[in-house]
C-alpha cells in the first residue's frame, strides 16, 4: 500500500471520539500507534484535526483559551478495540499551553499531565507542535520542544493559518523555521504549512499520520 492509498483508507472512514484522559490513571491501554497534537491555544489546532478528518464537530473549537483541559483520544470508527480489532492509529489532542487566564492550579494540571504523557508513553510516534504562521515560534513553543528533545520524542512542526500571511512571507518563514530547529534532536526536519480554512497542507498531514498506522493484512 503506497501513502496515497493509506492516506484515503484512514480518512475515507468517519472518526470518533473515545476517550478524554484528565490523569494519566485514565490513559487507554498502550495498543495503536499515537500522534499527538501540541499548541499553544488558539492556534488552531481543533479546526486541524477536524480539517485532517473532514468532519466539522470532532474536535471541539472554541474561541476560549484553553477548552481543551484533557488529552482527547480520536480513532477512526469501526474497531471494537479489543485485541485482534485495535484501531490503526489514534490522534491525541492535547490541552493547549500558554493560557493566561486559567487558574495557576489548573494550569499546573494541565502541564503535568502533558509532561507525564510525553515522558511515559511508549505508542506516541510524533508530536506535532503547531506555530501559528502570523507569529512564528515563541518561548512556550520553544520550552516545549526543548521538552521533546529531553524526552525524545519525535516531533514536527506544523504552521497553521498558513493562508494568513503574504505568499512572500511564507517561504522566509518556513526557512526561520527550519533553521531554529535545525540543531533540535528530536525534531523532524521537514515542516507542514497548512491552513484549515482554505484546506491546503492537510493532505500533507494526513500522510504523516497514515505513516505510522499499522495495517493488518
Amino acid at each position: 500500500m503506497d501513502g496515497g492509498e493509506a492516506r484515503r483508507l484512514f480518512f475515507a472512514r468517519p472518526w470518533v471520539f473515545i476517550r478524554g484522559v484528565p490523569a494519566m490513571k485514565f490513559l487507554p491501554p498502550e495498543g495503536p500507534p499515537e500522534v499527538a497534537f501540541a499548541g499553544r491555544s488558539n492556534v488552531g489546532k481543533s479546526s486541524l484535526i477536524n480539517g485532517i478528518v473532514g468532519q466539522k464537530g470532532l474536535a471541539r473549537t472554541s474561541n476560549t483559551p484553553g477548552r481543551t483541559q484533557e488529552l482527547n483520544y480520536f480513532v477512526p470508527d469501526g474497531f471494537s478495540g479489543e485485541a485482534g480489532d485495535l484501531p490503526p492509529v489514534a490522534m491525541v489532542d492535547m490541552p493547549g499551553y500558554g493560557y493566561a487566564q486559567a487558574p495557576k492550579e489548573q494550569v499546573d494540571a494541565w502541564t503535568k499531565l502533558v509532561f507525564d504523557y510525553l515522558r511515559g508513553r511508549a505508542t506516541l510516534k510524533r508530536v506535532f507542535v503547531l506555530i501559528d504562521a502570523r507569529h512564528g515560534i515563541k518561548k512556550n513553543d520553544a520550552d516545549v520542544m526543548t521538552l521533546l528533545d529531553k524526552a525524545a520524542v519525535s516531533y514536527q512542526i506544523v504552521l497553521t493559518k498558513a493562508d494568513k500571511i503574504s505568499a512572500l512571507a511564507l517561504p522566509k518563514l518556513e526557512a526561520a523555521t527550519r533553521e531554529a530547529i535545525r540543531k533540535r534532536p528530536a525534531a523532524y526536519p521537514a515542516i507542514i504549512a497548512t491552513s484549515s480554512e482554505k484546506g491546503f497542507g492537510i493532505e500533507e498531514v494526513q500522510s504523516a499520520i497514515a505513516g505510522f498506522a499499522e495495517v493488518k493484512d
